[in-house]
């Protein structure tokens, strides 16, 4: 029997890699269109629901996210369906070690406080539900990822920017790799409980460690840059970006990784990409090594996912 998963947020980088996993995976794929689409109606039939909907404005997650999450928790109640929620390390506050699911759960920021609170609301809800808990996103397509948008926004001319302490270690979720877990992880979900914290390990470098294998693979000398906080801090006032970023500034200082040890015995045969595969994800075609094929022919020809398959429905969605 065909299994059928909802995608919300369909047309961001969550929803696009989750697309073509559990396309290839054999699932008949519906995407959620939330300026036309009624949730609950969307859902019916539906084996899984992953969540890949931000809020359109960054700033207000204290309004947004809790009425995400009550439609979400809703549908999942009318339809049975699991939910999969993407998870991130802003939970934890200020912790420079391996994060695993049992790691105390004590955020130093206010959207830090809004996860926990959203993830809470699932695990008392009674809805099936997986967070899959990962590191920074790296996204092959470029679209919206932290690599692309900032770290080597400046690559062509020679210069990588450091977010933070370029010698901390950070954990970094290759998005193929994250979506192709998802549906491994929903392909067993009779085995798995009413909630599960899997922390995705993905891979860890450093900058220094990022900025030596790009020197190395482009046969060029690469320079450091700092990101201008003190720009961000003189446009706060009358930027809400600048100040939204400015609160999660202390990641970038703080050496941490997350646990593969229940990753691990849950999918002991996953097989992650190469981490120079990784590294060089988050480079322009133009001067990319391997001279890929453009980002939306790569991911047509990859993964066989068209966007016209059962089930389609066209989604407008983007998450930010």
């Amino acid at each position: 029997m065909t299994k059928t998963v909802l995608l919300l947020g369909a047309t961001g980088k969550i929803g696009r890699h989750s697309a073509a996993a559990f396309w290839n995976a054999g699932w008949r794929v519906r995407e959620f269109d939330r300026a036309r689409d009624d949730m609950i109606e969307a859902a019916k039939g539906c084996d899984v629901i992953v969540n890949g909907m931000n809020p359109p404005n960054y700033h207000d997650w204290a309004g947004i996210i809790p009425q995400i999450t009550t439609q979400v928790i809703a549908a999942a109640r009318a339809s049975g369906a699991m939910v999969v929620i993407p998870g991130n390390v802003y939970n934890f506050g200020h912790v420079s070690d391996e994060i695993d699911q049992d790691t105390p759960q004590t955020p130093c920021s206010r959207k830090g406080s809004i996860r926990v609170e959203m993830e809470r609301a699932y695990r008392d809800s009674g809805v099936q539900t997986l967070i899959l808990r990962a590191g920074n996103f790296i996204d092959p397509e470029r679209n919206g990822d932290v690599m692309s948008m900032l770290i080597l926004s400046a690559i062509k001319r020679g210069r990588i920017t450091t977010m933070g302490d370029p010698d901390a270690m950070q954990p970094y979720a290759y998005l193929p790799d994250w979506a192709r877990a998802v549906v491994s992880l929903v392909e067993m979900r009779d085995q798995l409980g009413r909630f599960e914290d899997v922390p995705f390990p993905g891979h860890c470098f450093t900058i220094n460690e990022l900025r030596a294998r790009l020197a190395a693979e482009l046969d060029r000398p690469l320079r450091l840059s700092r990101f201008p906080w003190w720009a961000m801090r003189l446009a706060s006032p009358v930027w809400e970006l600048a100040r939204e970023l400015r609160e999660m500034r202390y990641l970038w200082d703080m050496p941490h990784r997350l646990s593969g040890e229940k990753f691990d015995r849950l999918l002991p045969g996953f097989k992650a990409s190469d981490l120079r595969e990784v590294m060089l994800a988050g480079l322009p075609p133009k001067i990319h090594p391997d001279q890929p094929v453009p980002a939306g022919a790569q991911r047509g020809l990859a993964s066989g996912f068209s966007g016209t398959g059962p089930d389609h429905a066209g989604a407008l969605d983007r998450p930010v």
